[in-house]
């Protein structure tokens, strides 16, 4: 398959001039550094972190690589996934012209972005049991539909969708595809990562928050061909990357085999959880599962979810979202957690 990624680019962003900051005019360690204007005693903390960071985070693109198997140049890495989400609406969608498709229910922030941007939405729900539409996704789009966004596992279903549906959609599309891999960790589907070389419409999302239990730095990242990883290089801010964050994740990216050890704990305490609360009698429905989450249908669930913070137990509360009505989002816990919402479940709702 062959695409002109020029005819989807916004035409100022292909003659844009990026910033070059000092770290792009002299990449080298050593040296006396007199060029970015930084503080030359050091930093007022007990670690120095009075250098610039590197803008394009070589070294822990190459880890990212070995593990991931794919190539340095196909990688972009983010403040999160949400500047990726921001950057592709930013150089490929034009306000107040351009459209994108969303398949509700799914990840907020595609919605949140589109509207900041001033770019269209267009909404083709997901069948009752949260799986595509393909023919109706494709009759939805127009020449200027630009990006569409999949979330497999999605959330808030928790469900992967059908390979064999998203291939055809990253065939037949006319823009970029866009699958949001957030949950992949938890799942037993091989990434869409693997079709990256045969699609260079295809744009691959993962996450370090969820599997790594690295929330709080919010490293995001994105696979995709490498013209596409060119120009979200381009337009994005010069050091989006902390320092800090890229020797903490290169050194956690090591110790590979404690993420796969808390991946199957996760595992154990998703089944734990969806076998427990199979036998509460008010649990009307539990989706399957393919993320670290359950999404359960309860009864009067607006109510459940305000008692179940009276218990100091939070959850997320899905049930004005389309095809979730009196559902709630549960994170899967430690077993302790897990215990302790089940007798606040088996207490609010007796």
């Amino acid at each position: 398959m062959s695409i002109d990624l020029n005819s989807l680019l916004r035409p100022h962003i292909a003659k844009l001039q990026p910033y070059t900051s000092a770290r792009d005019e002299y990449s080298g360690k050593e040296g006396v550094f007199l060029d970015a204007n930084e503080n030359p005693f050091g930093s007022i903390t007990e670690q120095d972190f009075n250098r610039y960071p590197d803008p394009y985070q070589q070294a822990l693109k190459e880890e990212i690589a070995r593990i991931k198997g794919v190539r340095p140049t196909q990688i972009f890495l983010g403040n999160g996934s949400d500047e990726a989400i921001d950057l592709l609406y930013r150089a490929f969608c034009n306000p107040g012209k351009d459209n994108v498709i969303l398949l509700p229910p799914t990840y907020g922030m595609y919605e949140v972005s589109a509207n900041i941007n001033d770019v269209e939405i267009r909404k083709v729900p997901l069948t009752a049991d949260f799986q595509l539409q393909p023919e109706k996704i494709l009759a939805a789009a127009d020449p200027h539909s630009k990006i569409l966004f999949i979330c497999s596992p999605n959330n808030p279903s928790a469900n992967k969708v059908k390979r064999e549906d998203v291939l055809r959609l990253v065939r037949e599309f006319k823009g970029l595809v866009v699958v949001d891999e957030a949950y992949i960790d938890f799942s037993d589907e091989l990434s869409f990562t693997t079709e990256l070389d045969n699609y260079p419409n295809l744009l691959v999302m993962q996450t370090f928050s969820k599997a790594w239990g690295l929330a709080a730095l919010r490293l995001g990242m994105a696979f995709a061909s490498e013209e596409i990883i060119r120009i979200l290089n381009k337009i994005k801010a010069p050091y989006n990357i902390s320092g800090l964050t890229q020797e903490t994740v290169l050194t956690a990216i090591r110790n590979k085999d404690k993420v796969d050890q808390m991946i199957r704990d996760i595992l154990d305490e998703r089944e734990f959880l969806k076998a427990e609360l199979e036998k509460l009698p008010f649990v009307q429905k539990i989706h399957p599962s393919h993320a670290n989450f359950l999404l359960v249908k309860i009864p009067h669930a607006n109510q459940v979810y305000d008692d179940l913070i009276g218990e100091k137990v939070i959850v997320r509360n899905r049930a004005k979202v389309l095809l979730c009505e009196d559902c709630l989002r549960i994170t899967v816990g430690t077993r302790e957690e897990n215990e302790r919402l089940l007798n606040a479940l088996r207490k609010v709702c007796a």
